[in-house]
């Protein structure tokens, strides 16, 4: 199990990039300044933008759900792989959104989390905070050998 954990929270990193890398340019081509919330900007996208948005994070989902099934075997694999994969695809893809943009400015910046079923909005310490403990406590089981 340890090895795919690790090639799971490299995929989770890489998919995190990526998808950085898509709001960037989502976030340049809406005319989005750097600086500004997304929850102010969510209101200022065109329905047709918003709902291409939602279909990207139905398949960004999707994607997590596939690698999970593909990689365990059993549904208590399955949704350990599938939260340690979502843990660091979120808390990596802020990561990557501050390297390139340097964005959020803070921890306390409010984020429009998901869209799906509706918008989710916390501070982004939030999303931050509960992927860390999903990791450290996937992580903690494992070495402990209650999960192997």
């Amino acid at each position: 199990m340890g090895t795919k954990l690790l090639i799971l929270a490299i995929f989770g990193i890489a998919m995190a990039h990526f998808e950085g890398v898509v709001v960037v340019y989502l976030r340049k081509a809406l005319g989005m300044l750097d600086t500004d919330g997304n929850k102010e900007s969510v209101e200022k996208i065109p329905k047709r933008f918003l709902q291409i948005e939602i279909s990207r994070e139905a398949a960004t989902i999707v994607m997590l759900v596939a690698i999970a099934l593909v990689t365990g075997s059993g549904w208590l694999e399955w949704i350990i792989y599938f939260l340690w994969t979502f843990a660091f695809w979120d808390l990596f893809y802020y990561l990557s959104l501050y390297i390139l943009i340097k964005w959020p400015p803070k921890l306390t910046t409010i984020d429009v989390l998901f869209l799906i079923p509706v918008p989710w909005i916390a501070p982004v310490w939030f999303p931050v905070g509960v992927s860390s403990v999903t990791i450290l406590t996937i992580f903690i089981l494992y070495i402990s050998r209650i999960i192997s």
